[in-house]
């Protein structure tokens, strides 16, 4: 098989770290409508996304995911009062250290998305998957058995 073809056939593996009140609850919802978005997303529930550990995207990437995603409430609407506002300082500072290693900004993403926007969450999964099939399969930070 020719690298052409492998690459056709290639899929992107996404690990989607996600709020349990919000964004998993608008995954729920677009799975209950039955909204079409690619299977490529492995979702990792949190209680907040503030409580995503910049160390947990580092090793998503080093164990082969091509692609992570962490979404939360909206501001003002976090069960846990600013821990979207938290998560979304500590993901800058994980893109800005990524960045700098060689990471490809597109393989990361930070979005929010409330329980009532199942449709939301099923086109900013189409986009992550989208943008992290236009890149290839991970190179840097992957480890190497």
């Amino acid at each position: 098989m020719t690298d052409n073809k492998a690459n056709e056939n290639w899929e992107p593996k996404i690990i989607a770290f996600v709020c349990n009140w919000c964004t998993y609850a608008g995954a729920d919802l677009a799975g209950i409508s039955r909204l079409q978005y690619p299977p490529n997303v492995r979702l990792v529930r949190l209680p907040c996304s503030g409580r995503v550990n910049p160390f947990y995207v580092v090793k998503a990437l080093q164990e082969g995911a091509d692609g992570v995603l962490v979404s939360g409430c909206h501001p003002g609407e976090c069960h846990y009062l600013t821990g979207n506002l938290s998560a979304r300082r500590k993901f800058s500072m994980l893109k800005n250290f990524l960045s700098y290693v060689g990471i490809e900004p597109d393989r990361t993403l930070f979005t929010w998305v409330s329980a009532s926007e199942g449709e939301k969450f099923a086109k900013v999964v189409k986009g992550v998957t989208e943008k992290v099939k236009a890149l290839g399969p991970a190179k840097k930070l992957v480890k190497q058995f």
